[in-house]
């Protein structure tokens, strides 16, 4: 998950200015219930494969505040460090599912501990080509407005009065599959860092081909000299999205006492969910 920061400022009076303090952030991993701010959001990803056309979010507010969120749908570019930034045309080989998705509502308001479901719904079918179409679904927390004079804000020494006001956002995939899935990865240039000499840094090069995007989990076993297995880190929803080829990746692997990584090997598996069964996808080992 990455938040990107930008501002946004409304000019009040001659005298003051509000300025509203947006992050956006996308969702990549961590679980099937994923919550951000007060909103929870099941599932954490919508793909359409097959003859799926219609599917539902369940939202949720967790929090102690009635709370309403913007629903649209955004363009999103995966980076090689799995960073994400805001398009507006889609890159050589990446297609938009914008235009072949219809939600329904587009806004919600949720009272505390209020759920709501969301349809989604693939539109236009008999246009799309073999392949494969993403977008992002974004739900944008719309903040609740108090009368001037009722806020706190600070006043620097030329009078300018300054409010931060956090706006949460979070955007979920939205992919459609069409045809069959040519898909394949890799796993490269495995490396260990010791960080600040005590925290062991695992780096891993996912390779991508094929027609369509990657999505699994990442799981680390230590093997010890004697062949002893212990498992040393997991990472969840790790996704390479089409069109990159790579993505550059780290995670901290758990201090385990007894485990010396100065010797032994790191084993590392990458694995998809298929019809609820784990299934390995793509494996590699380092020695130590």
């Amino acid at each position: 998950m990455r938040a990107n920061l930008a501002f946004l400022s409304k000019s009040v009076s001659k005298s003051s200015f509000i300025f509203l303090l947006v992050a956006t952030f996308t969702v990549c991993s961590f679980s099937k219930l994923y919550a951000q701010g007060n909103l929870l959001i099941n599932p954490r990803r919508v793909v359409f494969e097959g003859r799926k056309k219609i599917m539902e979010l369940n939202l949720a507010n967790t929090g102690k505040d009635t709370a309403r969120y913007v629903i649209s749908l955004i363009e999103i570019r995966m980076k090689q460090d799995g960073s994400f930034e805001k398009i507006d045309q889609p890159d050589t080989g990446q297609n938009f599912a914008s235009n072949y998705i219809r939600f329904f509502p587009r806004s919600v308001t949720l009272a505390p501990n209020e759920a709501q479901v969301v349809k989604v719904q693939v539109v236009k079918a008999d246009q799309l080509l073999a392949g494969e179409y993403r977008s992002h679904i974004y739900f944008r927390a719309v903040p609740q407005e108090m009368p001037l004079g009722e806020t706190e804000s600070h006043k620097d020494s030329s009078g300018i009065s300054v409010l931060l006001t956090p706006i949460f956002g979070i955007s979920i995939p939205v992919i459609i599959r069409v045809g069959e899935s040519t898909a394949q990865v890799t796993l490269s240039d495995l490396s260990l860092q010791m960080a600040n000499d005590s925290t062991p840094i695992m780096n891993i090069l996912f390779n991508r081909t094929g027609n369509m995007s990657v999505y699994g989990d990442l799981k680390i076993d230590y093997i010890s000299a004697q062949g002893k297995i212990t498992q040393v880190g997991e990472v969840k929803g790790i996704a390479v999205y089409m069109p990159n080829l790579s993505r550059q990746f780290r995670m901290n692997l758990n201090k385990i006492s007894g485990i010396d990584y100065h010797s032994g090997k790191l084993h590392a598996v990458y694995s998809t969910q298929v019809n609820s069964k784990s299934l390995k996808i793509a494996e590699a080992e380092l020695n130590l």
